[in-house]
């Protein structure tokens, strides 16, 4: 037990070096892109550029996860905001096909709420209704991408999806990690399960008892 703890402690530790690096040497070409995606985002869709949510992450605990902002504020006379679809401009769709609203995403890296792979973080509503099993996936630190984005991103139904994310769980390792990263940047160009069936974004997680329905 205490040598499984100690392997533990040394993967953490070679994971989160090998994210600093390949961040920080990346760095002269994410940073000068993610500036001028802001600058795109307050253009066509004005201010605030960043959004910002609460999100669970290692051992469910909540952090501050940043995003380029995606959708208008468009509310109904109720003051309600309108649905996704009706918020998510052309500029807003390919913000998401090609991952650009999830640069500043790095910066949650760099402070050590995220790492590069990993399950990717949730909604907080989402933990209560987890199965005890699916909520290992907060067992590691979420990450930008996954196992689950690498074989179905959103067209994945939840369940599969969180399969997904326990088989990363259970093999983690930096040569795992460098080949979901080498096949994200070809999902990234292809733009393949960005959207769920049928939505504009995708559907939320309810838990267990409609598996066979509920997508994301």
């Amino acid at each position: 037990m205490r040598l499984t703890i100690e392997l533990d402690i040394v993967l953490s530790l070679m994971k989160r070096i090998f994210d600093l690096i390949i961040v920080l040497v990346l760095s002269p070409l994410w940073v000068p892109l993610a500036l001028f995606t802001a600058l795109a985002v307050r253009i066509f869709l004005g201010t605030p550029v960043i959004f910002i949510q609460s999100r669970p992450g290692l051992g469910g605990k909540s952090f501050t996860m940043y995003k380029f902002r995606s959708m208008t504020h468009e509310r109904a006379l109720s003051g309600d905001f309108l649905p996704d679809e009706a918020r998510l401009t052309l500029f807003g769709r390919f913000l998401r096909a090609s991952s650009l609203d999830e640069l500043p995403e790095l910066f949650n890296v760099l402070r050590g709420d995220m790492s590069l792979v990993g399950p990717r973080p949730l909604l907080e509503q989402y933990l209560p209704i987890y199965s005890v099993r699916h909520r290992r996936r907060h067992d590691v630190m979420p990450g930008l991408t996954g196992w689950a984005q690498i074989n179905g991103r959103n067209s994945l139904s939840w369940h599969d999806k969180f399969e997904l994310d326990i088989w990363y769980v259970d093999n983690q390792s930096i040569i795992l990690d460098l080949k979901i990263l080498y096949f994200t940047i070809w999902k990234v160009i292809s733009a393949r399960g960005v959207n769920g069936p049928n939505t504009a974004t995708m559907l939320s997680f309810t838990g267990y008892e409609d598996q066979s329905t509920d997508k994301v």
